[in-house]
């Protein structure tokens, strides 16, 4: 727990709609909150655990092996890796979208503006690019689509040239230099935020964070057995919009399928209409939980 405070735990579990037989899978391991919670409802049932994080496979060791298998891979691996396993369809799959507190909290790792350290950001750190690589050799009409995309920013374009022209005098190798940059730039009063919409943006990219997400939720309607859970907490708007779209229509965009008797074409219903969020009694132990959204689907 004290790698990382599991975000909305009875919420998780209650969404889950947990079978003791029955097979699960955590796709975000990291500290194994969730993970141990499910275990200890599990009688007869199996566990397989994801993460592409070298510290959650450390993590992962210390954990009783004949009902849990971890999968040191990314998510976007689900069915390929199930499948090795000799799993055809599971029971439940939930998915803890943050940035762990230990991850945040980390200088080398390169996630937080609270500390200097590496311009890392890498959730797999066998990946060879880190954030100091792209924001060096990026061209700036690419950045600036990732700065205004991923980060919402409103100047994304006079940070993205703000950037470019400062790589020119110096490479861009810790927090401190790109925060030395971006700096002017920020709304006063608003700097923080600012900061963080920006290494938001850089991390996604890195990490390939939406594509993963688009190619898990896909996934998880054709590992589902019908009458499974999925359940999704995201922590920003980008994620959250690909989880509500995919649950109500199938798809991410574009017009809605719909078969002869007009009914919608789509693998999985929602459980819930709206994002259950965290009580204030969370939200005061643990502030990280303020920004989560839950969503719950079921197979149908």
């Amino acid at each position: 727990m004290s790698y990382h405070q599991p975000v909305m735990l009875n919420e998780c579990l209650e969404g889950l709609n947990i079978d003791e037989r029955g097979t699960y899978v955590d796709a975000t391991f990291g500290g194994g909150g969730h993970s141990q919670a499910i275990l200890e409802r599990l009688t007869s049932g199996k566990l397989y655990a994801f993460d592409q994080d070298d510290d959650a496979a450390k993590n992962a060791e210390a954990f009783e092996k004949r009902s849990f298998t971890f999968i040191a891979t990314n998510f976007r691996n689900l069915r390929k890796y199930l499948r090795l396993h000799g799993v055809q369809q599971v029971d439940g799959i939930l998915a803890d979208l943050g940035v762990s507190s230990h991850q945040i909290d980390e200088p080398v790792r390169g996630f937080s503006t609270r500390f200097d350290g590496p311009l890392d950001m890498r959730m797999d750190q066998q990946s060879t690019l880190t954030a100091a690589e792209y924001l060096n050799n990026c061209e700036e009409g690419a950045l600036h689509k990732v700065l205004g995309i991923y980060g919402e920013i409103k100047n994304a374009r006079t940070a993205a040239k703000a950037i470019i022209q400062a790589r020119h005098k110096a490479p861009i190798a810790t927090i401190a230099q790109l925060l030395e940059v971006i700096r002017p730039l920020a709304p006063r009063g608003r700097e923080y935020k600012y900061f963080a919409q920006v290494f938001q943006a850089l991390r996604i990219e890195i990490n390939d964070e939406l594509k993963a997400l688009e190619e898990l939720l896909q996934q998880s309607g054709m590992v589902l057995k019908p009458g499974g859970r999925l359940v999704v907490m995201s922590y920003h708007s980008l994620e959250d919009r690909l989880v509500k779209n995919y649950i109500a229509r199938g798809k991410f965009s574009g017009e809605v399928e719909k078969d002869f008797y007009g009914n919608l074409i789509r693998p999985l219903q929602p459980v819930n209409r709206k994002p259950i969020t965290a009580s204030a009694e969370e939200i005061q132990e643990n502030g990280r939980s303020r920004s989560a959204k839950l969503r719950i689907a079921e197979k149908i």
